[in-house]
């Protein structure tokens, strides 16, 4: 009796195990959107892609991000603009950020509800712009400035100053709409910063 027990648990088991439908999925990879977005500027990936920055050539980088012609799509606008160390910002409301300031009128991050004393403060970063870019074509060039990155993200615990070969504290995400309304948040961009 206990034979047959074993074996019908067995044989259940068994059939259980063969009547699942495998998956193309492995735990090392990666979810790959439809349509990719490229850096087509980087100069590293460190493992992201990675642009520079150059002090004695005034600070100015640019980051440029790309689709496929191929895909038949084209980028509608970049919706939101974050510099953070995690992608998190891009799927917060749009009026507050997550560290207590605001978007100003003109896009800017004001910290308004901080302290005097924000640069003691550990800030994760914030937007870096919420104004939708219009963009409907298949490149999209972001242009900043270090002075402007700081001005938008004082110093403080987390968020060192520039200095030569080392990279910015803050990444920058881009949160893209399609032409089809697809939404992709691409890898995140470093800035390395060069003497």
């Amino acid at each position: 009796m206990k034979k047959n027990i074993k074996f019908l648990s067995f044989l259940f088991l068994t059939v259980v195990m063969m009547s699942c439908k495998k998956e193309d999925f492995n735990g090392l990879s990666d979810v790959r959107p439809a349509v990719p977005v490229t850096v087509t500027n980087a100069i590293d990936y460190r493992p992201e892609p990675t642009v520079s920055a150059s002090i004695s050539g005034g600070g100015n980088f640019q980051i440029i991000l790309s689709i496929p012609a191929s895909s038949g799509r084209t980028i509608k606008e970049i919706t939101r603009i974050a510099s953070s160390t995690t992608y998190s910002l891009l799927q917060t409301p749009l009026a507050v950020n997550t560290v207590g300031g605001f978007i100003t009128a003109n896009g800017t991050f004001s910290y308004v509800q901080l302290p005097a004393t924000a640069g003691n403060l550990t800030l994760p970063g914030g937007f870096y712009s919420l104004t939708p870019v219009a963009v409907n074509a298949t490149t999209y060039t972001f242009s900043s400035s270090l002075a402007q990155y700081f001005a938008t993200f004082p110093v403080s615990k987390n968020n060192l100053a520039a200095a030569a070969n080392a990279e910015l504290s803050f990444r920058f995400y881009f949160l893209v709409t399609l032409d089809n309304g697809d939404v992709i948040i691409p890898e995140a961009v470093r800035v390395i910063v060069l003497s």
